[in-house]
């Protein structure tokens, strides 16, 4: 088979990504393909352990359960877990490095992470046939828009094509991207 990827993002956070992105990788993994999740940054208060002691999202610890794969550091390279508003711990390749501002993530983001991200999908994808990405709350967020690392940024990095995620119940069924309008069930995509 070859190697491929798939991005998953939403118009909102709880939009119902990691879910799908579970769903996706059992899928997969019952037709036979080696299949893995990767976030490249994921944003939680709670991490999972793997085997080798290193911490991950606890949603790509379930998506790698889903995978039937062992949960590894690569799977979700950057963590960052709230201590406050304005601090988070920073766990890079499943170690903590310390506490970071998110003036000082920001610039971490711009001058590291995105390597950091990219090496991580790189030998994650030497292991595996077919990666299933999710992005992080919402693509089309302005502010965050220069040092994206998990939406767009790590799509276009990866030439990953995007599926997006509405939930109509979160009032997340529009987004915009770019200068591009996306309504749910929208036949025209920003991303092709």
């Amino acid at each position: 088979m070859k190697k491929q990827c798939l991005m998953i993002q939403g118009t909102a956070s709880d939009a119902g990504k990691s879910f799908l992105v579970a769903g996706l990788c059992r899928h997969f993994a019952n037709q036979g393909i080696r299949v893995a999740p990767f976030k490249s940054q994921n944003m939680a208060l709670n991490s999972a352990v793997t085997a080798d002691g290193a911490e991950i999202g606890r949603a790509q610890a379930l998506q790698a359960e889903a995978a039937k794969t062992p949960a590894l550091s690569l799977m979700n390279p950057i963590l960052l877990k709230p201590r406050d508003d304005m601090v988070s711990q920073l766990i890079v390749r499943g170690q903590a490095v310390g506490d970071v501002t998110p003036k000082e993530y920001q610039e971490f983001a711009l001058q590291e992470g995105h390597l950091i991200a990219a090496n991580a999908f790189k030998e994650l994808h030497q292991l595996y046939d077919l990666i299933i990405l999710e992005g992080g709350g919402n693509p089309a967020e302005p502010n965050l828009a220069h040092y994206d690392i998990v939406n767009m940024g790590m799509a276009r990095m990866v030439n990953a094509p995007v599926l997006l995620v509405s939930d109509i119940d979160r009032g997340g069924s529009f987004c915009f991207v770019g200068r591009h309008f996306v309504a749910a069930g929208s036949k025209r995509s920003p991303f092709s």
